[in-house]
């Protein structure tokens, strides 16, 4: 059993993968080949965004729009404790300070209180310049961006989504990569749409932000190649990972369709043992992860080690709250500062998740689970 299964996806589309990638060795258009503007189109159209411009990482594409909103030192941007390192990483990379957030327990995202909390208290302080919000769609579910967009507007910022693990999800009848001023996912392989090494996409409804992050995608390039106008990166997506993602987006909803009937038979065999995830009313998440909350730690250690002894792949994501990082103790926090990301991360664990997950294998998971809480 495979946490993720990209194989047996493979198998599915086999034949136009590999067409696509002739397609490409026989152009020799690896960088920038017209598969680049096709998937742009096509990522655009699916997400509900004006522009969609891919790169080469989700976290070249946070960076990309930090740099176009010319986010820099003395800069803050609020950021959740709870989500993957990279979410506050580009902050720094730009030279802001990350200013962390605490989350929803049952959501996992942003707690819009905490934000505002955290909003009042740094402009108390009068150190940072309030610059923006990284809202993250963790596990695939949407943050509350009616909440969220509501305090960045009183308080003058911008909002990027980051929708790495939440390509495909909904939030009240809109798309992820639609619901920020700007947006950035990631085509990791792992992620719901991943294609075959790293890649990722930003989504944007300005047309001057498209010619400045076009800009900064190829070294800050002006209207002759090598005249720099400003500094920037290499951040470009290879066509031979755009040939595989055209490939891929033609089976995407249905696999949407295939994760939300797997975490609907989770849920309905789990929920009465153990914490299950939660979709608001006018979500709908495209199930990155399957994310349980254990008791206590205890009780997450003994459920994991049974599904290992039973070679059931299981994850926890993540071990440690970002504002416990190393890399940031010189920003001051300490245990205690966002309780509730910090008792997440002692309780959490995820476990096998894609559209091809066979019912023996969900039984299996699920009579695992039970037999080691029972």
């Amino acid at each position: 059993m495979q946490f993720v299964d990209l194989k047996r996806q493979y198998k599915l589309i086999e034949k136009n993968i590999e067409e696509g990638i002739k397609t490409v060795l026989e152009s020799q258009r690896f960088i920038m080949g017209p598969e680049v503007e096709e998937l742009e189109e096509e990522l655009a159209s699916f997400s509900g965004s004006p522009y969609a411009l891919s790169c080469s990482s989700g976290t070249d594409a946070l960076v990309i729009l930090l740099m176009a909103y010319g986010v820099g030192s003395g800069d803050a941007i609020f950021v959740p404790a709870f989500t993957f390192f990279a979410s506050a990483e580009c902050i720094s990379t730009v030279g802001a300070t990350p200013v962390f957030v605490d989350v929803d327990p049952d959501t996992f995202n942003i707690d819009p209180d905490s934000l505002r909390r955290e909003i009042e208290k740094t402009k108390a302080e009068g150190k940072l310049n309030l610059r923006g919000i990284i809202a993250v769609d963790l596990f695939g579910l949407s943050a509350d961006y009616d909440a969220i967009s509501a305090l960045a507007k009183e308080n003058g910022l911008f909002v990027l989504e980051d929708a790495a693990q939440g390509f495909g999800a909904e939030y009240h009848g809109r798309k992820t990569g639609s619901l920020g001023d700007v947006a950035a996912t990631s085509f990791f392989p792992a992620k719901p749409l991943g294609c075959y090494g790293d890649g990722g996409a930003l989504f944007v409804a300005d047309e001057s932000l498209v010619s400045l992050c076009k800009s900064i995608r190829i070294h800050g390039q002006g209207s002759d190649r090598y005249d720099n106008v400003r500094l920037g990166m290499t951040g470009r997506l290879d066509t031979i990972q755009a040939a595989v993602l055209l490939a891929k987006l033609s089976l995407f909803p249905e696999e949407i369709e295939a994760r939300n009937r797997h975490a609907a038979t989770y849920t309905e065999h789990l929920q009465d043992v153990i914490k299950v995830p939660v979709v608001p009313e006018g979500y709908r998440s495209v199930w990155a992860q399957y994310t349980l909350t254990a008791t206590d730690e205890v009780e997450r250690d003994v459920i994991v080690d049974k599904l290992k002894a039973n070679d059931i792949p299981v994850m926890i994501y993540y071990p440690i709250p970002i504002h416990l990082a190393s890399a940031y103790k010189h920003l001051g926090y300490g245990t205690g500062s966002f309780p509730v990301s910090e008792s997440l991360c002692k309780r959490v664990f995820s476990i096998p998740m894609h559209p091809y997950l066979e019912d023996a294998e969900i039984d299996l998971i699920v009579q695992t689970i039970r037999e080691a809480l029972s």
